[in-house]
């Protein structure tokens, strides 16, 4: 039986959409054992994927990232022989890896730090989403609709009474919507004024309101939470990944910036709306799903200032916010909803 290594040492949405390529690989080569590098922040992800035969984690910004842990993980890549590594990422230490891994059928984009080192260079469409560009990676064809391909995890069961927390005084469980208000990223926040336009207009609707995040949203998640009596609840930093899809797969719709949460709605197969602020649709990372949509002010000529987003925004006016009302997103979802209706 072969070895394939698959190298994402990115962050949660990048390693969520990286699992469709994990999922064909594993159907063109039958009978490999696939191996994951991954980072902690994303091992529980490829760990809960049934394509995964083991996954390796690199903590290349904690405990493993100087010279010496690097050196150990090379040796142990190369102790494992596998007959190929394809790398999705594109950094210097991760051509570094590949370079002296002693594997010989390499896979990298073009675009990839230290680009020659790899075997193959596949072109890395910036016109394409980033399910495309993976799949061209491994030379998987597609046409214009097939590449829709559901990211699967193992999903665990949100306990039951932890949800009657949450739901405590609220009559239908069964309608609740999912907002993902933060980011890594402040430019990619939608202003905090305007989400509470958007949770009255859901109130209005007669759905229990659900904040999500991570550690670094709560404060956030927090202060949208107390600016309502009833019928809206802060999870943010109280579920693993894991349980959020599973608690996103009960919901109605998740509302989210760009940022991971969306990739998370991709594995739960929910209607999600994706806001665009600072970044673009057309950087590729936009939900996919039949029942999901995205919304962006693009009359600027600042826009996008960057595909990652800013601290602060550099022109100082942050309109590709501001710009785009509450009223507008009220409409798309109106739009949305009735249709799931």
């Amino acid at each position: 039986m072969n070895k394939v290594l698959v190298i994402q040492t990115a962050f949660i949405g990048d390693a969520v959409l990286t699992l469709p390529m994990i999922q064909k690989l594993k159907e063109i080569f039958n009978k490999v054992e696939l191996h994951v590098l991954c980072i902690p922040a994303t091992e529980e992800i490829f760990s809960a994927s049934s394509y995964i035969d083991k996954v390796v984690v690199y903590d290349k910004r904690g405990k493993n990232k100087n010279l010496f842990s690097l050196l150990k993980l090379i040796s142990r890549i190369r102790s494992e022989k596998y007959s190929r590594i394809y790398s999705p990422h594109r950094s210097f230490r991760t051509s570094l890896i590949v370079k002296y891994s002693g594997v010989k059928l390499t896979f990298g984009f073009d675009n990839s730090s230290l680009g020659r080192i790899y075997k193959y260079l596949i072109k890395y469409d910036p016109s394409k989403h980033e399910i495309q560009r993976n799949f061209d990676l491994i030379g998987y064809s597609y046409n214009s609709e097939d590449w829709k391909i559901k990211p699967e995890l193992n999903l665990l069961k949100v306990e039951a009474t932890h949800l009657d927390k949450i739901f405590v005084n609220y009559k239908s469980k069964s309608r609740y919507i999912v907002v993902a208000p933060g980011s890594v990223w402040n430019t990619k926040k939608y202003p905090a004024e305007f989400y509470q336009s958007i949770i009255k207009f859901l109130l209005g609707k007669k759905y229990f309101v659900l904040l999500i995040g991570g550690e670094i949203d709560k404060a956030l998640c927090k202060s949208l939470e107390s600016e309502f009596r009833e019928n809206v609840k802060s999870v943010a930093g109280k579920f693993s990944i894991i349980k959020s899809v599973s608690l996103l797969a009960n919901a109605e719709m998740l509302i989210s910036n760009d940022s991971a949460p969306t990739h998370l709605g991709m594995c739960a197969d929910i209607p999600v709306l994706t806001i665009y602020c600072s970044t673009v649709p057309d950087f590729g990372f936009f939900p996919y799903n039949a029942a999901s949509n995205y919304i962006s002010y693009n009359d600027l000529t600042c826009k996008p200032c960057g595909i990652h987003g800013h601290d602060k925004c550099p022109v100082g006016t942050f309109e590709c916010a501001y710009k785009l009302k509450p009223e507008i997103i009220i409409s798309k979802l109106e739009e949305m909803l009735n249709g799931r209706n």
